[in-house]
């Protein structure tokens, strides 16, 4: 009878570790998602950081631009000179980033 007790305590205890270990497997699974999902999320950050920051520096161009120029054909001469000088600067901050 001890050892029929025995096995029966065995499978109990089998399959409980069979449970634990079908739920360990699924939260590493989960976690492994969250984090790729956080991942993809911090990305999205950061672009939305980086266009926020184009979309000022547009808006302070302009204003920058119509306090200094009068006339609207300057304003257009002076807006593409300042786009082309902040391309050259941005080229300039990726090369040294490298």
């Amino acid at each position: 009878m001890a050892s029929t007790q025995q096995l029966a305590q065995l499978d109990r205890l089998e399959r409980q570790v069979t449970t634990l270990v079908a739920a360990y497997q699924q939260l590493r699974e989960e976690l492994a998602d969250a984090q790729t999902t956080i991942q993809h999320l911090r990305a999205d950050v950061r672009d939305r950081e980086r266009q926020l920051k184009d979309f000022q520096n547009q808006e302070n161009i302009t204003k920058l631009v119509n306090t200094i120029a009068g006339e609207p054909a300057n304003v257009n001469e002076l807006k593409l000179r300042l786009n082309e000088y902040i391309r050259e600067i941005d080229k300039c901050l990726a090369y040294l980033r490298e």
